[in-house]
């Protein structure tokens, strides 16, 4: 380390000081718990291990015994890796995690068609959408495709044999 372990503890103190106020001992106790959890890092980095939260001293995050679902509230949305409370669950925050959404939706359960928002966020965007009409212009466009598609096979079949001149089309009943 760049720095000594003492100095980078008391910049972390100073600017925790600076946010909130703290009595002399509970600069001093934080001073401490600064100093103590930087030392078990550098060790840890000396000997070429990694720390999870467990090793630090701090007890791990109990696992959530709820339902993966009722993770996603009106208004916020619990993320089941690490707990943290977000209006959405975005690829950049999942990728902290090593997961991709779809990864994410599997091991936890989810829907594969289950938004990662907010309920109130999820209703904002239907709305917005059905203002600009886009339920009505989706099946517009989705009946469209389906008939290029079904014109395009027809164009692709091949006959039978090849027409060698001109067939009159006028029949008798």
């Amino acid at each position: 380390m760049g720095k000594k372990l003492l100095e980078l503890a008391v910049e972390i103190v100073q600017a925790q000081a600076s946010l909130c106020k703290m009595t002399a001992e509970e600069i001093e106790q934080a001073l401490v718990r600064a100093y103590n959890v930087l030392q078990k890092i550098n060790v840890a980095e000396e000997q070429g291990r990694t720390l999870i939260s467990t090793g630090l001293g701090y007890p791990a995050p109990a696992p959530s015994p709820t339902d993966p679902l009722s993770s996603i509230q009106e208004d916020k949305v619990t993320c089941m890796e690490c707990k943290a409370e977000l209006r959405q669950l975005t690829a950049n925050h999942l990728r902290i995690h090593h997961l991709t959404p779809r990864e994410y939706k599997k091991k936890w359960g989810f829907p594969l068609k289950q938004p990662l928002s907010a309920k109130v966020l999820t209703d904002l965007r239907s709305r917005s959408a059905k203002k600009r009409g886009l339920p009505e212009n989706l099946r517009i466009y989705l009946d469209r495709k389906r008939q290029n598609k079904t014109t395009s096979e027809h164009k692709l079949k091949p006959t039978s044999r090849p027409s060698r001149g001109k067939k009159s089309i006028l029949t008798t009943f």
